[in-house]
């Protein structure tokens, strides 16, 4: 079994779903007592979103580039950033290790190629729907990303930083999510990628009239196989 390095507490909310969602399929592939070999780096969710918000995003490569590097020295044989945001930074991270970075958008276009499906609705942080890292990872693949218009798309996002970040799922962003998704839906999407770990804890496959792509779930779930992997 490969050592996982997690780059994780972006927020920790979606940091516990990455260890549960691995240690639980390294058990189920493995049996009895087994778990993953883990190593994680995890932050205070508040420095980052600061450094979010003023747009340092030079400050905050350095910062997980550096810990990535020492996750690294620690033995980690896999790296995974446990945030779809924050892979805006992959090139950075990636060039300052020699372990594989497994990239959150990969695992999600590969289920998503699976389902047979090539127009998806994309809801995330806004850095996440707004920035090119993610929509144009996908595109690459033959996969277009539809997101909301204003001021929807700041609605997704100040549910993600206002409530689910710190643990509030509230019933009234889940019907607004979900009206959100309808009006993606009638645009041509085919399935809706949750692009924020958080999402996960707010919005349910059965939720849906469409498949869901849950990428923490995806991604932890392709960390395990190339953890497993002869």
């Amino acid at each position: 079994m490969k050592r996982i390095a997690l780059l994780g507490g972006m927020s920790w909310e979606s940091s516990i779903e990455y260890e549960r969602v691995i240690n639980t399929a390294v058990r189920e592939r493995l049996g009895g007592a087994h778990s993953a070999d883990l190593l994680v780096r995890s932050y205070d969710f508040d420095a980052i979103e600061a450094l979010q918000q003023r747009g340092e995003w030079d400050a905050l490569g350095e910062l997980l580039a550096g810990d990535a590097r020492r996750l690294q020295e620690a033995g980690g044989e896999l790296l995974v950033i446990c945030t779809n945001t924050m892979h805006a930074l992959a090139p950075q991270i990636e060039a300052a290790i020699d372990i594989p970075l497994l990239h959150i958008a990969d695992a999600t276009a590969d289920a998503v190629h699976a389902a047979g499906l090539h127009t998806v609705a994309l809801l995330g942080t806004r850095y996440t729907m707004e920035m090119g890292f993610y929509r144009d990872r996908l595109a690459e693949t033959g996969i277009t990303a539809l997101i909301p218009d204003e001021p929807d798309r700041t609605l997704v996002h100040d549910v993600i930083y206002d409530e689910l970040v710190r643990g509030i799922v509230s019933p009234e962003s889940r019907a607004e999510y979900l009206r959100i998704i309808d009006a993606l839906v009638e645009r041509g999407a085919e399935g809706v990628v949750s692009g924020c770990t958080e999402i996960e804890l707010l919005v349910h496959e059965g939720d849906l009239d469409v498949p869901l792509f849950p990428t923490a779930k995806l991604h932890a779930l392709a960390a395990v196989e190339v953890a497993l992997a002869e």
